[in-house]
């Protein structure tokens, strides 16, 4: 028979094995924050469950023209990674960076792409042909083509010093707009400083390289590298998660290849509201044209618009396309004075809101071509 104190020891005991069998308390997910929402839903992608991200512009928001809030400060301030395109597209980001004294790894996104010289810098808006795409290979040591899967780029870059033109703190230029400390809702696009404001702030190379989706199979082995750097505990699940997603992006690069192929050569001229597409334009073999340069920020001049429009008579562009982040007015504009239809509206720099036609990378890039080709194809 046991005693008292036998009965203790041995409830005692069971109590502790319990404890020791019931399954450990799940960690905090990693916290992260992402410049934008294409940007997001990539980490979200290859992160799952393992990462909390925060995106800082949302859908529909345009990040060439976003004004940080003190609010976007205090999560920079907490992430472990912040993740950024790079190439200028986030102009506000270093002083948005250095305002929240953050710790975090900065990883860019877009390091190993094949760049793209931006239009704005070789042609500006004033050139014979109106769009001013310059999308010749970029002259620099970026020369990496699209076979990174396995490459070990975008881990602790020192963002305000890299080879990206991140080094330029256009937060807090000479036009004195401190858009990291306050809430005023400042609109660098209204600002009266005209084109050479906006080749001041995006330098030499188109930042819009998501328009590949090759490209964007670099992005996410940038992604999970990073991710396993700061989380070595996962390494195993973002790497799983990043072979999954480079099946779907694989898949989708082929759908993209065969829709514009399915398109009439004579019919491949896509007039759009600004000049996002290039990476697209290289990749796919559409031809884009657009009153304005790779940023929102630049208002098209009215000779643009008028050589832009000369363009579209002589080319027999068929259909004009508007984009979710820029005036839609100026393309309906074009439209009547040229006979041209409204083809429909394109995402260029930014995801649709979850209950709209683009709420991932990949229903966007399918939206777009799909509305391409119905707009195109015979």
């Amino acid at each position: 028979m046991l005693d008292r104190r036998n009965v203790v020891t041995l409830l005692c005991a069971a109590g502790m094995m319990t404890v020791l069998a019931a399954p450990g308390r799940a960690e905090a997910p990693l916290p992260a924050v992402a410049t934008f929402s294409i940007l997001g839903d990539l980490v979200a992608n290859v992160g799952g469950d393992r990462v909390a991200v925060t995106t800082l512009v949302g859908p529909d928001g345009d990040g060439h023209v976003y004004s940080p809030t003190p609010a976007d400060a205090r999560r920079v301030s907490e992430a472990r990674v912040v993740f950024v395109n790079g190439l200028e597209f986030e102009g506000w980001i270093d002083r948005l960076i250095a305002s929240s004294g953050t710790q975090a790894t900065i990883v860019v996104a877009s390091d190993g792409i094949d760049l793209i010289a931006s239009g704005e810098d070789d042609h500006g808006h004033e050139d014979d042909h109106g769009h001013g795409h310059g999308h010749g290979h970029a002259a620099d040591d970026h020369d990496h083509g699209h076979g990174h899967a396995a490459d070990d780029h975008g881990h602790g870059h020192d963002h305000a010093a890299d080879d990206h033109g991140h080094g330029h703190d256009h937060a807090a230029d000479d036009h004195g707009h401190d858009h990291a400390g306050d809430d005023h809702g400042h609109d660098p696009a209204g600002d009266d400083h005209g084109d050479d404001h906006a080749a001041h702030v995006h330098g030499e190379y188109d930042p819009h390289a998501w328009q590949d989706v090759r490209n964007v199979m670099v992005y996410v082995a940038n992604l999970r590298d990073a991710l396993v750097e700061a989380d070595p505990e996962g390494a195993d699940i973002y790497a799983a998660n990043a072979e999954a997603y480079l099946a779907e992006l694989a898949a989708l690069q082929a759908e993209m290849e065969a829709a514009v192929a399915a398109i009439p050569e004579e019919r491949r001229t896509v007039v759009t509201s600004h000049d996002a597409f290039g990476y697209f334009e290289r990749a796919y073999g559409l031809e884009f044209v657009a009153p304005q340069g790779v940023s929102t920020e630049s208002e098209a001049s009215a000779r643009d618009v008028a050589t832009l429009i000369t363009q579209i008579r002589e080319t027999g562009a068929d259909a004009v396309f508007v984009e979710t982040i820029t005036d839609e007015r100026l393309m309906r504009r074009i439209a009547d004075e040229t006979g041209a239809e409204i083809g429909g509206t394109l995402y260029s720099d930014a995801l649709s809101g979850p209950d709209g036609p683009a709420p991932t990378y990949i229903a966007m890039m399918r939206h777009n071509m799909r509305t391409l080709s119905e707009a195109l194809a015979p």
